[in-house]
């Protein structure tokens, strides 16, 4: 199973609004299970983090953790490090892609924030994820 429309927009809601609280212009992607984009918000971010949005949500929903954990997993990697950044058209290794799990733990999706800081845009994300649990 994958996530819905509708439960992406819930996603994406909660996430918007942790952006919007804490004051930080970012682009916000969901994905689904495949990777998929799925639906995104611009809040007024500049045009660059519209990519890195993406690309983190489908690093996480790809390989099944986090955006920042693959990071660490890659770092490790030494001369392969990078030609696992440039498969699958591209990866996103830094904080802010988390994954989406469904009631059951399953991962369906995931939800990325960019624009912030990795801390903030990790932080944004979270909130996006966390209506599903």
């Amino acid at each position: 199973m994958s996530i819905t429309y509708n439960q992406a927009a819930k996603a994406l809601q909660a996430a918007t609004e942790k952006a919007k609280s804490i004051n930080i212009p970012v682009s916000i992607a969901v994905v689904d299970a495949g990777g998929h984009l799925v639906t995104m918000a611009r809040l007024d971010s500049v045009y660059g983090v519209i990519d890195f949005a993406v690309k983190k949500a489908k690093t996480a929903v790809m390989f099944g953790v986090d955006s920042d954990i693959m990071g660490t997993i890659i770092s490790g990697a030494d001369i392969h490090g990078y030609g696992m950044l440039n498969s699958n058209e591209g990866l996103l290794t830094i904080a802010g892609g988390v994954v989406i799990k469904d009631a059951e733990g399953k991962i369906i999706g995931a939800i990325a924030s960019s624009g912030g800081t990795p801390e903030q845009d990790k932080e944004i994300a979270k909130a996006g994820a966390a209506v599903m649990a």
